[in-house]
């Protein structure tokens, strides 16, 4: 169980970092271990849809993933966990759990965060960088085109100084694909 009455941190790998969707006291770069990102869950709401589903990061076993972590003050806990279930939940392909999560300044803070569970119908796990093209590209789900998220997810992790060279390359892929 969550606590409810003390401020929670919240790690993002994906688009919550750069469409959170919720207040944040702060926001700061962040890793975790055991977990690496991947474009490994097809979704059929989001980024897709039953018939064509797109295809969205999860966090999967091994490795280590950089993202974001966010602060966000006790009052608001109750509804930002509120949001973020409604959000990460809406299929039950993520597990809610809470992992230590390095801040830079050394601090392993606990936070929580949205990992994959492989045993769900929509995970997929590693594809070819071109299988993985072919299954983003033309879909669109409810939250909008899948190249978008992954373009701005790459854009993000730029900015952020985060080296992923699979999202990087899809990226490019797909900005070509659009401006064609």
């Amino acid at each position: 169980m969550i606590p409810t009455d003390v401020d929670l941190w919240v790690f993002a790998y994906g688009s919550l970092m750069w469409r959170p969707g919720f207040e944040a006291a702060e926001m700061t770069p962040a890793e975790v271990d055991g977990y690496h990102r991947a474009l490994c869950i097809e979704s059929h709401l989001h980024r897709g849809t039953p018939a064509n589903p797109g295809l969205v990061l999860g966090l999967d076993e091994g490795g280590s993933c950089k993202g974001v972590a966010y602060r966000v003050a006790a009052p608001r806990v109750p509804a930002t966990l509120d949001y973020l279930r409604e959000r990460e939940l809406a299929t039950n392909v993520y597990l809610e759990k809470m992992l230590p999560t390095t801040l830079p300044d050394g601090r392993v803070v606990p936070a929580v965060a949205y990992v994959v569970d492989r045993a769900h119908r929509q995970y997929v796990g590693l594809l070819s960088p071109e299988e993985t093209l072919s299954r983003i590209v033309g879909r669109v789900g409810l939250a909008g085109p899948n190249p978008d998220y992954v373009v701005n997810t790459a854009r993000e992790l730029e900015r952020l100084g985060v080296v992923d060279p699979t999202l990087a390359w899809l990226a490019a892929a797909l900005t070509v694909s659009t401006d064609e």
